[in-house]
């Protein structure tokens, strides 16, 4: 059995991540519900549950100015540009950065927390997140990072 290169891994769980987040984003737009408004809010027989007045902030980016949902689709979109990029992108430096790649999966796993249909984002995005960092620890670099290495500004 060979080892299992964390990276990959990892590349491929972003993938779905980011993927799924500019669906959840999209859905998100039409269909808004803040996802903890069930922390403290009210139950009432017409209408439901009601969140409460301190979570006044989290409606206004979510609910009433769907902000957190754009965020969302713009963060996957970079996402997905750079774990599956197009041949020319392949040959920058940001592509071959492993180190970019968590701190921008755990941005999308906080953006994402926040509203009803990005949860799985999140949690995919997080579970992406660390394992990057395993593969930090582990010392891993990716094949282009090895074939580009001392080419200098033509990498």
């Amino acid at each position: 059995m060979g080892n299992l290169i964390w990276h990959e891994w990892a590349r491929l769980i972003s993938i779905t991540a980011a993927i799924y987040a500019v669906w959840a984003g999209y859905f998100g737009i039409f269909f808004r519900k803040f996802f903890f408004d069930f922390v403290g809010g009210t139950l009432r027989d017409p209408g439901g549950l009601q969140p409460p007045k301190s979570a006044a902030f989290f409606i206004a980016i979510i609910i009433k100015a769907p902000v957190l949902q754009i965020l969302s689709m713009v963060l996957g979109s970079v996402l997905l540009a750079l774990e599956w990029p197009l041949p020319v992108m392949k040959k920058l430096s940001i592509y071959r950065s492993i180190v970019l790649r968590p701190i921008l999966l755990l941005m999308l796993s906080l953006i994402t927390i926040l509203f009803y249909q990005g949860t799985n984002v999140a949690l995919y995005s997080f579970v992406a997140a660390m394992a990057y960092g395993r593969a930090l620890a582990l010392g891993e670099e990716m094949a282009e990072a090895k074939e580009n290495r001392g080419k200098g500004g033509r990498a």
